[in-house]
């Protein structure tokens, strides 16, 4: 369940209650707090334990907006922020679309947010625990070293209130473990890394994230460059995560509008293989991502993006609903108090199919299976659907894995590949990203190597 932060809540109303005729006021606060740790080679080698709190105004007047925000609570940076906003207004565009958003009757869906025992941890347990991770992948193989072992957790606290009736606080943590690994074979040396993700730490699983680093890192030692030329690839659930991380511009709403999408002038078109059905679903409590509400306070809500390959929705804030004629999808992203509102997917997630990771290898004669990806936002572009990046992984003979590879891109269409998939994982990984991972596999992509 959502739980009210009645001092910040406070904070928004009283800035939104100044609101003068012909204004429309949004207030958005927040604190919040994070701690970083790094070790290596048993020594603590960064940390880092921050706090911030801070307020954020739009004020919109007339078809132009002005922005202001302060990194402090004081009453008297609040009340000078108020007034920058308004000072700021002058200097605004004039958009028919600008305005806030205004309630839609949309429920959030009750989740848990935040976790007291991750609240309560101490600190050189975090510390002991990030030194455990380290002392485990060093232990999983010989060949294996670490470059650096990390914990990470953040929390926040925000309030919205608008001149529209938008009002609403809440709070959530959250937090993961990761640890990058080096192997050396000789005078060859390849990279690996591991995740685990959980409520609190006591829901680490240390030995999958260490396993799983070492593993990446060992099965790529001996690897060559491989001849150029078309076939299957497998993508693994962390590559899967970033291919739809990029498939994302594709539906913000903003994009579609300006044409800058493969998508633009296609809803209700067949764009992939009936098999594959994606969903942006912040409600699902395994995502990382998960929230109730969007960046304008919103309820968020479960969006299925294409539904047995046929597209089906953009994603929209309140201000590209208003350019395409729509309503807002609860997708309003935002930075934090001092960042104003964009639109975005907030947590997508392919549908699983039946089979394991092994089980679809076992029914490929000919295929490489992509372990990692290099430059793939500046290889891809969302516009065109062009698809070029750097990889390396492993070769799959007749259902068997085989040499390791490195050094050849992966050429095709962002547009091709989705018609071109061929099986879905059911091996989930809840990564911490906007995107859940899973094998996914695709026939006839072009391997550049030799």
């Amino acid at each position: 369940m959502r739980i009210e932060v009645p001092d910040l809540q406070a904070i928004a109303d009283r800035i939104v209650a100044q609101a003068k005729p012909g204004e429309e006021i949004e207030a958005y606060v927040g604190r919040g707090g994070e701690t970083s740790v790094r070790v290596y080679e048993g020594e603590v080698e960064h940390f880092v334990s921050a706090q911030s709190a801070g307020v954020g105004v739009r004020v919109i007047k007339d078809g132009r907006t002005g922005t202001a925000y302060a990194g402090t609570l004081d009453e008297s940076a609040i009340a000078e922020v108020l007034a920058e906003a308004r000072d700021n207004v002058q200097f605004g565009n004039p958009d028919e679309f600008a305005g806030l958003a205004t309630p839609d009757g949309v429920e959030p869906v009750p989740q848990k947010f935040w976790d007291d025992a991750l609240a309560k941890y101490p600190t050189d347990q975090k510390v002991a625990l990030t030194k455990d991770l380290e002392q485990r992948t060093l232990a999983a193989d010989s060949r294996v070293r670490t470059e650096s072992a990390n914990y990470d957790d953040g929390w926040d606290e925000t309030a919205f209130a608008t001149t529209t009736g938008i009002r609403t606080s809440g709070r959530s943590n959250g937090c993961y473990v990761s640890v990058v690994t080096l192997a050396d074979d000789g005078d060859e040396t390849q990279t690996g890394f591991g995740f685990s993700v959980g409520d609190s730490p006591n829901d680490f699983n240390l030995d999958k994230a260490a396993r799983e680093a070492a593993d990446r890192a060992t099965r790529l030692l001996g690897a060559t460059k491989p001849a150029t030329k078309r076939t299957t690839i497998v993508l693994d659930p962390y590559v899967t995560s970033q291919f739809v991380s990029i498939l994302s511009s594709a539906f913000n709403g903003e994009n579609v509008s300006k044409g800058r999408s493969i998508f633009a002038e296609r809803l209700g078109e067949q764009v992939a293989v009936s098999s594959f059905t994606l969903v942006d679903d912040p409600t699902n409590k395994l995502a990382y991502t998960a929230t109730d509400i969007d960046g304008e306070g919103l309820a968020a809500r479960r969006n299925v993006l294409i539904e047995d390959g046929v597209l089906k929705m953009f994603v929209h804030s309140s201000y590209s609903a208003r350019r395409m004629k729509t309503a807002s999808t609860g997708n309003a992203t935002r930075g934090g108090f001092a960042g104003s509102p964009g639109v975005g997917c907030l947590a997508m997630q392919v549908t699983p199919g039946s089979k394991s990771q092994a089980e679809l290898i076992a029914g490929i004669d000919d295929g490489v299976l992509i372990q990692e990806v290099s430059g793939l936002h500046s290889g891809v572009n969302p516009i065109s659907g062009d698809f070029s990046t750097g990889a390396s992984g492993m070769t799959i003979t007749k259902g068997t894995i085989g040499a390791p590879i490195r050094e050849f891109t992966i050429g095709s269409t962002l547009q091709r590949m989705l018609l071109d998939i061929v099986a879905i994982g059911n091996d989930v990984d809840w990564l911490p990203m906007r995107a859940a991972g899973l094998s996914l596999v695709i026939s006839d992509v072009t391997i550049s190597g030799s």
